[in-house]
């Protein structure tokens, strides 16, 4: 739909960032993502929850 090349500017603290929507999505969303999804995991992990690499990876 072109967002892509639409402007995003965020505010994080005291600092302003402005970029377009794909120079978003690959250095800040995605990344922000998936820390924070491995983070979930090794916790679960950690907590004794069974989980495998499948599971995380969705093929189960």
């Amino acid at each position: 739909d072109g967002s892509d090349d639409r402007m995003i500017e965020l505010k994080l603290g005291q600092r302003e960032f402005s970029m377009v929507g794909m120079q978003y999505l690959l250095h800040l969303a995605m990344p922000n993502f998936y820390f924070h999804m491995t983070t979930a995991y090794d916790i679960l992990r950690h907590n004794g929850v069974p989980l495998s690499k499948a599971i995380f990876m969705g093929s189960r």
